[in-house]
Formats: structure tokens, sequence, C-alpha cells
């Protein structure tokens, strides 16, 4: 069901829409958190390293999706918002075909040099085999990958929060009984892992679009719709392409961390592996519930009530701090049961380090989540250049310091403190970004907001 997000008490209908996105983001995240169980308790530590190794550089690829998500749902969402249901058919059918193009060459690019992105990361020898063969096969679905969130995308924009997570909770539980079912009683090893998430994928990729074009018939519009636009690709651009270099310099930092993780062997790899799957599955989600604020943030805008996007923000801290407490305290207090749960034979070292990191992260939770509920804001009302600006100060702090403090002292954990500052340096500039919107320009009224 279409929904409209510029009438109603902002908090309300915000939480409302934004709620079933975290349901979502966690079935989402149960894909790549299952690979890893299964691969960890199943088969072994060097499979757990392998999967979680090659899932550094599939992060290369979903970057790709996600700025074509968000370039999509953000033009539509102010198309919806503005009621001009003929530009936003066209601009969903040129999002469609411009993926398509994008995801070929990115196929092509995959399967060709999967093997020399392994080496560059300094993938020792022991897992490479494996890293490979989940890398290859990942890329072969890269369509339902794309489609998917194109789709998700789609229904964000118009409202629909509901059915994405109805797809995700039956595709993610099916993925979590194929990976154990092929893994054990099919003993496939790593690729029973990642062809039942290929095979899970694609289902609820092929029924998104279904949901999608029967939701499109109901959308009224007079005329024959064009099937392409370059003006709406290059407004969707505008929005995709800044997102896309987020997520792929954010991609391309994490790698070159992972070459310096792996140098300290595969147990350091494997404790590495389980943690920041954990650790994703927060930002991740985080993430999602800023990019409902970018939905809510552009249909407002597009409806011309700038004054509500100050209401959508407090909601939007309010809604994400409330879900940081419980997963502190879960992360800082539980992490070691965490970790256990991805590891066959836990090594002294690999649960160490999974701990540890845990511990350093979960607090700074608070911190980002702020952060990116302002970066949902920027990238709905289009302030992409002060998006990217926060955005790259996080990764560059993050990468420079893993990197210089990798080598002092402090080993391992000079790595994981990077995170923080990063975090914490960029959600003042998010913040203070934020506050130079035009909803500030607005009377005040007598009120201290923020």
């Amino acid at each position: 069901m279409n929904k409209d997000l510029t009438v109603g008490k902002p908090e309300t209908v915000l939480w409302k829409f934004c709620l079933p996105l975290f349901g979502s983001i966690i079935f989402q995240q149960l894909y790549n958190i299952a690979d890893s169980f299964v691969a960890g308790k199943f088969v072994g530590e060097d499979a757990l390293a392998a999967v979680g190794n090659s899932y550094e550089i599939t992060l290369i690829f979903i970057a790709f999706a996600f700025g074509c998500n968000i370039g999509c749902s953000v033009i539509v969402s102010q198309l919806f918002g503005a009621k001009k249901y003929r530009d936003l058919k066209t601009a969903v059918y040129t999002t469609l075909i411009a993926s398509g193009v994008l995801c070929i060459v990115l196929m092509a690019v995959g399967l060709a040099f999967c093997g020399a992105l392994l080496k560059l990361i300094n993938t020792p020898d022991n897992v490479m085999a494996d890293s490979m063969l989940y890398l290859k096969i990942y890329c072969l679905g890269l369509p339902f990958v794309f489609y998917y969130n194109v789709a998700t995308g789609i229904f964000s924009a118009l409202g629909d929060s509901k059915t994405p997570f109805i797809f995700l909770a039956a595709s993610s539980t099916s993925n979590i009984g194929m990976d154990i079912l092929f893994v054990t009683a099919f003993k496939m090893g790593v690729s029973g892992v990642a062809w039942a998430t290929f095979i899970c994928q694609g289902v609820s990729c092929i029924l998104a679009l279904v949901f999608v074009f029967r939701r499109f018939a109901g959308i009224h519009t007079e005329g024959r719709v064009p099937v392409f636009s370059g003006r709406l690709l290059g407004q969707i651009s505008v929005v995709a392409i800044p997102s896309i270099l987020q997520q792929s310099f954010i991609s391309v930092g994490n790698i070159i961390i992972q070459g310096v993780i792996n140098s300290f062997g595969s147990s350091v790899m494997a404790g590495y592996s389980a943690s920041i799957k954990l650790n994703n599955l927060v930002i991740t989600s985080l993430t999602t519930l800023g990019n409902g604020v970018s939905n809510y943030t552009a249909q407002n805008m597009g409806a011309e009530k700038p004054q509500r996007v100050r209401e959508g923000f407090r909601a939007g801290v309010k809604l994400v701090w409330l879900l940081c407490v419980p997963l502190f305290l879960l992360y800082f207090f539980a992490g070691k049961w965490l970790v256990y749960l991805f590891l066959q034979e836990p090594t002294g070292t690999a649960m160490q380090v999974g701990i540890e990191i845990l511990r350093i992260f979960a607090p700074f939770y608070f911190i980002i989540s702020a952060k990116l509920v302002a970066d949902g804001i920027l990238r709905g009302a289009g302030m992409m250049g002060k998006f990217m600006a926060a955005t790259f100060t996080d990764l560059i702090l993050r990468v420079v310091l893993a990197v210089v403090l990798s080598k002092t002292a402090l080993g391992t954990t000079g790595i994981w403190m990077a995170w923080p500052v990063g975090w914490t340096v960029a959600a003042v500039l998010s913040i203070l970004f934020y506050r130079t919107g035009v909803w500030f320009c607005k009377a005040d009224n007598g009120q201290d907001n923020i």
C-alpha cells in the first residue's frame, strides 16, 4: 500500500514507516550472517575466513546496487510527494534500464578479476580457493542483487516499507535452511553456502519485481509513459553517483584494512570476520533507517513542506537511539557468545579478536546512528556535496589510522580503534551540515529545536 509521508504527525509517520525497514534489513543481513554461521560451524575456521574475506569484495558490488536503490528512491519519493506520477513511472523504468547495463559490466569485471582482487588483499593460500569460489558464484547472482535493491527502493519511495519486509523474512529464513541442507546433507562446503544465497536472492528479486509492476498498475497516468528519460537519469545520477562513491570508497577502504588484517593470519581473520558481520548488522540496520529518513525528507521536500524535516530529524534520532540501547548491551556484555556462534573450534586468538572488536565498537553506535539520520536528511534534500564531505572524512580517518596504528605496539587493537575516531568526527560534520538546511530558515517560533 502506498503511503503519503507528508501528512500526519511526523514522529508517528516516520516510526511506522521505518520500523518495517529495520525488520527488513535484519533479515537482509541474515543472508551474510547465515553464510558465515554455517561456514564456521559446519565446515571450519578456514571456510569462515574465506567467506568473510570474499565479503569485503562483494561490498563493492553492493555499493553500486545501493546507489541505484537510493538514486531511484529519492527521486521517486520527490515525484510522489509532488504527485507527478507520469515522471515517477519514467524514473523507475529509466533506473531499471541503467541498472541492468551497469550490472552486466560489473559481472564481467568481477568474474574476470576476482582472483586478482583476492591476491591484492593478501588472501592466504589456505583460503584462496574457497574465497574465489564463493566470489564467482556471488558475481553470477548480481542481477538479483541489483534489481531487488531497486525494487525495495521503489516500495520505500511510495511509502511502503511492509512489502519488502515480507519478502525478506521469507527468503532469509529459507536461506538459513538451504545453507545447512547444502553443506551438511549435500557436502557442498563453501559452494553450498554461496548457491543457497544465490537461489534465495533470485526468488525474492523476481517476486519483488512482480509486485512492483502490479503496484504501478494501480497508479493512473494519462497517455503512454516514456520508458527512458535522459533528464530523469541525470537527476537520479546526482543522488546515485555520490551514494555509489560513498559505499565504494568505504568498501575499498575496508579492503585495504582487510589486507592489513590478513597479514596477522587466519585466526585474526576469522575473529574479525565474525565480529564485523555482527557490526555490519548494526550499521546496515541504522543506515537503512537513515534511508527511511531520506524517503521522508524527499517526499516532504517534493511537497514543499521543509518544516516537517526538523521534526523528522528528532524523531529519527530518538528511534535509532532506542534501538542502540539493547544492541550496545548485547554486544558489549555478551559479545563472547555471539562470536562463539560463528566458530566451530574457536582458537583463543579468534575469540579474543572478535570480543575486543565488539567492545570497542558498541559504545559508539549512539554516535554513528545520529550521523546516519543526519545523512539521510542531507541525501533526501539533495545536499550531496555535504553528505560526501562527512562520509569521506570518516573513511579517510579510518583507513589511515588503521594502517598506522597496526604498526605500533597496539597491533590489531589499533586497527579496531580507527572506527570510533572516524565515526565521531564525521558525525559532528554531518550534524553541522544538517543545521545549514532550508528547514532552519523558518522561524523557530521561540522553540529551541535541534
